[in-house]
């Protein structure tokens, strides 16, 4: 009698060791895994391209911005003004396709902290290009 309790208790405790670790363990299994520092996935990729954007078009508007009758500023077609609008543009709908399209939080290696960078750097651009812009209308072409 006391084997039969004994081989029913190990039995049950088997069946219910794996019977609740299996769904737990395919759970962690599913759970994504951090990238490294060194790898460059598709999202780190779109959030530096984007955040490169957004910082070259600040600079160009800054340019446009501070120095209004410099060959940035004018260049007939408020031409830094204008590279400062498009560059911040593109950047912004990069880090929001980064954003939208990552699955995991920031530090995982899907470059949403980056993305987020880049959208605040793209505003940045696109607000600065377009200060320039209306600085440059209000001006006038100088040649």
């Amino acid at each position: 009698m006391y084997g039969r309790h004994l081989l029913t208790a190990a039995a049950a405790a088997l069946v219910g060791a794996f019977g609740i670790a299996a769904p737990a363990a395919a759970h962690l299994s599913t759970q994504p895994a951090a990238a490294s520092a060194t790898t460059l996935s598709a999202g780190r990729l779109g959030a530096a391209v984007a955040a490169v954007l957004g910082l070259a078009g600040a600079i160009v508007g800054g340019l446009a911005l501070a120095r209004p009758t410099s060959r940035v500023g004018t260049a007939r077609g408020r031409l830094g003004a204008t590279v400062a609008l498009v560059a911040g543009l593109i950047g912004l709908a990069v880090a929001a396709v980064v954003v939208a399209t990552s699955d995991s939080g920031v530090g995982t290696g899907n470059g949403r902290g980056g993305a987020y960078t880049a959208l605040v750097l793209g505003l940045v651009s696109v607000v600065i290009g377009g200060l320039a812009l209306a600085r440059s209308r209000r001006t006038g072409p100088t040649g």
